[in-house]
């Protein structure tokens, strides 16, 4: 009982810290002086590079300086960064840290066994990284789906003699999120001081999309030779409606072989558990003999390796 208390506790002051520093992180006037200090750092607007997309509205304080230059968190950092998420990435890793921390020492106290410890810290640790990742993946989906639609009113927008910027204000007013997120943070950018070029390809930094590159590159290309970038648009639209057409009939003719490998994975979990609730000493030989521990852990490689082809075969690149 005391262990769980002292797991509660910990938990809640956790969140209480961190939704805290959310809330002061997320406030108006945090954000503003972030974009200012940025832009500050940086100088001109002609030294804010491509390489560095999205970086305008973080603030580089010390602990993100050291942390952040570990690879691993840095693939961390750039996953936030492209689910769209608001919260700080300092913050989500201090608060992950702690989380996993409390978990395993509450654990090692409840059970006295290291190894369920190291699983249930593992489990709570890997949680966030799956809906992060989950997150990314819905958020580029529906971003591809409503970028010919945007692209079709810039074109439209070009085409009734308005600029470009006035066209990627009226696609951040018009268009839902993500894509009118991404185009209004483009905008107010521009507002700043940046030029529209460099404040759309911004944008490449915040979501994964072979679209938006075709995109960003005719934009580029447009503003240093000329020529009549709504037409180009307009084709690059009925390109990328084309190619989710094709999508959408390629997930149709592989969903047998993703529902097949879903199945395959989750009915030998579902089997033993359903055998080991009841009758748990039928299935103890399995955790007290070496060879059945081997065996076990053997089956579960292969189940993970079975669906990670599975997945690959399914997954076509359109």
């Amino acid at each position: 009982m005391i262990p769980a208390v002292i797991f509660c506790s910990v938990l809640i002051g956790i969140l209480a810290l961190y939704f805290l520093a959310t809330a002061l992180w997320l406030s108006p006037g945090s954000a503003l002086k972030r974009r200012l200090q940025r832009l500050e750092s940086d100088g001109l607007p002609e030294a804010v590079s491509v390489d560095a997309p999205g970086r305008l509205l973080r603030e580089e304080h010390p602990f993100r300086q050291i942390v952040f230059r570990f690879p691993l968190l840095k693939r961390l950092e750039n996953l936030m960064a492209h689910s769209g998420t608001s919260l700080s990435p300092p913050l989500f890793v201090v608060a992950l840290a702690l989380t996993s921390v409390s978990v395993f020492f509450s654990v090692f106290l409840w059970f006295g066994k290291p190894l369920v410890a190291i699983a249930a810290m593992t489990a709570v640790g890997c949680l966030p990284i799956v809906y992060l990742t989950h997150c990314k993946k819905r958020r580029q989906v529906k971003f591809e789906e409503q970028l010919p639609d945007a692209l079709t009113m810039i074109a439209r927008s070009l085409r009734a003699g308005h600029s470009l910027a006035a066209a990627v204000e009226l696609i951040g007013r018009e268009v839902p999120q993500p894509t009118g997120g991404l185009f209004r943070e483009a905008y107010e950018q521009q507002q700043l001081g940046m030029r529209i070029t460099e404040a759309l390809g911004a944008m490449a930094g915040k979501i994964e999309s072979m679209d938006l590159h075709f995109f960003l590159t005719i934009v580029r290309v447009n503003s240093e030779s000329g020529g009549s970038l709504a037409e180009v648009l307009e084709k690059l639209a009925e390109t990328v409606r084309s190619r989710l057409q094709v999508r959408r009939q390629v997930r149709t003719y592989t969903a047998e072989g993703r529902m097949s490998g879903y199945v395959l994975l989750a009915l030998p979990v579902a089997v033993f558990v359903v055998f080991n609730l009841k009758n748990p000493k039928y299935m103890d030989v399995f955790f007290t003999v070496p060879e059945c521990r081997l065996s076990l852990v053997a089956a579960a490689v292969a189940q993970a390796v079975g669906f990670l082809v599975i997945r690959k075969i399914v997954n076509i690149r359109i």
